[in-house]
């Protein structure tokens, strides 16, 4: 494990009041690209992801759904967050539930912690309560927001607009206002800390605008972490919820391989959540471990919504549960294939920002990008190697790979121009990266004509060299489409008989230009991604 460097990512722990969307998988994959992609690079990576199971919202659920306790609700959903990732071929090591008893024995530890630390007192809340966000809200806010929105008599949460609750109950309290000197120290000293960086802009505005200190225990029902000195208490779930990430990793855990497992694997690389829930991951989350001593998470990555358009209004909307208008992860799969569902949302879509989708755009960018280029150039280029070199690869003479060709010269550094974009998880950047090559090799057939040029047997060396530049080629790029579209990848090597380059720990060496195999066993195969003349709309 200690010979290689941790690489620690997570997606936020997901709400079980309905079943798993388009914008929770696609939450998942954005983490999961970016795990394939580090474990190429040579990191040990932890890749977590889980259920957020406590809370008043959920409840609310279990009941509406007919269920005895929350937690058979929560038990019924576990396998559909479960078997779509593994449908989405998500690599996560770990789904931790907060329901499981080493989320309970870390939230007590923690309570413990808190009280020893100073930064907790007794007192009673009064005031505004969003149980779908899970928010508490200041009288000023909600005011403010009531003018805004010129909302009369009904209180209204200013972040989903739905009624609020008047919640008036004793409570612990974190003391979050002290540390608002500390977080703005944090931002200026970690610029990066959250991204992209017009993120961080609102997370400071926040911190700046004055910050109150937070209610963290409930007394008005009881489905969550009881408080271990006070067991009339509840713990808030944000509060239990946030932990998840040190719990997966042995926070609060005595034994020696559990610390060595948090020295290890804490701080975590990245929190990738959506922009909703940034305030929570950027001041609570931080001010927390500040309060326990403990090392702060380097980067918070917060990505937009994936809207979808009203057939009614005509306007870009929100995907949500509670609207209704979630699309199915199925319906997707049943369009583009589950690797053509992959390469669409992480290349097609803007990370960090609101990103309107439809069928008709993710059948535009699949039959140009991988029907038509990416696939096509894998097809035309195998079956000549397959029929003009007796169903291999050309042999390869000695320098080959010190020849200069069109697409060595674009190949020299395209690991490092990809990583660039990768390490921030600028995924369109890294696409367009690979697709340069792709679509220089296309070129490169049109531009030599080795079908021309196989009627010459004088020509037979210039033949040899095109289509080693086009395996080579295609050899590099599906170890960088590999994160994005793993079993093509993993299929187009192995049809090249080079099955056990598949997932590589050195994706600097393995993108190198001279790795091909010469004279191995070249399998044709069906088209790797069908044109679609889909109906759908």
């Amino acid at each position: 494990m200690a010979d290689k460097p941790s690489f620690f990512i997570t997606t936020p722990i997901y709400y079980v009041n309905a079943a798993p969307h388009l914008g929770t998988a696609y939450c998942t994959m954005l983490c999961d690209v970016q795990a394939r992609y580090r474990r190429a690079a040579g990191y040990d990576v932890k890749f977590l992801t889980g259920m957020d199971e406590h809370g008043e919202k959920v409840a609310e659920a279990a009941q509406q759904h007919g269920f005895a306790t929350p937690q058979e609700w929560c038990d019924s959903q576990a396998p559909l967050f479960k078997d779509l990732w593994k449908q989405l071929e998500i690599s996560n090591d770990d789904f931790i539930r907060t329901t499981e008893p080493r989320q309970n024995h870390a939230v007590q530890y923690l309570w413990e912690r808190m009280r020893e630390s100073g930064y907790l007192y007794k007192g009673s809340y009064d005031g505004w309560y969003c149980v779908p966000e899970e928010t508490y809200f200041t009288e000023n806010q909600v005011k403010k927001s009531d003018e805004e929105k010129g909302t009369k008599g009904e209180h209204l949460c200013p972040d989903c607009g739905r009624p609020l609750e008047r919640v008036q109950e004793e409570s612990y309290f974190f003391r979050l206002s002290a540390f608002q000197d500390k977080l703005l120290a944090l931002y200026d000293e970690h610029p990066d800390f959250v991204q992209p960086a017009f993120r961080m802009n609102e997370v400071r505005s926040f911190v700046e605008g004055g910050l109150t200190d937070l209610s963290v225990s409930r007394t008005s029902f009881d489905w969550g972490i009881k408080v271990p000195f006070d067991e009339k208490h509840v713990t808030y779930v944000w509060f239990d919820a946030l932990l998840n990430y040190m719990t997966a990793v042995g926070y609060g855990v005595g034994s020696d391989e559990a610390r060595a497992e948090l020295a290890y694997r804490w701080p975590a690389q990245y929190h990738v959540v959506g922009k909703d829930i940034i305030r929570f991951h950027c001041v609570i989350w931080p001010a927390m471990l500040m309060a326990l001593g403990e090392a702060l998470p380097e980067h918070v990555f917060a990505h937009g919504f994936l809207t979808v358009r009203n057939a009614e209004t005509g306007k870009a909307e929100k995907m949500s549960k509670s609207r209704g208008n979630a699309i199915a992860p199925q319906d997707v799969v049943d369009l583009l294939g589950v690797e053509g569902y992959r390469y669409y949302f992480m290349t097609d879509v803007a990370h960090g920002e609101d990103s309107a989708i439809s069928f008709e755009r993710m059948e535009q960018v699949y039959n140009a990008d991988l029907a038509n280029s990416w696939g096509n150039l894998v097809s035309r280029a195998l079956n000549m190697s397959a029929k003009y070199f007796d169903g291999k690869t050309p042999e390869l003479d000695e320098g080959w790979a010190e020849k200069d060709n069109p697409l060595r010269a674009i190949a020299q550094g395209i690991e490092a121009r990809y990583a660039e974009h990768m390490d921030v998880m600028d995924y369109v950047g890294a696409k367009d990266a690979v697709m340069e090559l792709v679509h220089a090799a296309n070129h490169y057939i049109e531009d030599t004509a080795p079908w021309a040029v196989a009627k010459d047997p004088e020509r037979a060396g210039e033949l040899k060299d095109i289509i080693v530049n086009l395996l080579e080629s295609i050899r590099i790029c599906a170890h960088l489409f590999a994160p994005f579209m793993p079993e093509t990848s993993a299929e187009v090597l192995r049809r090249m008989s080079l099955a056990d380059e598949a997932g590589t720990d050195d994706l600097a060496r393995a993108c190198e230009w001279g790795g091909l195999a010469g004279g191995v066993e070249v399998t044709k195969g069906d088209a790797l991604f069908p044109r679609l003349a889909s109906e759908k709309k």
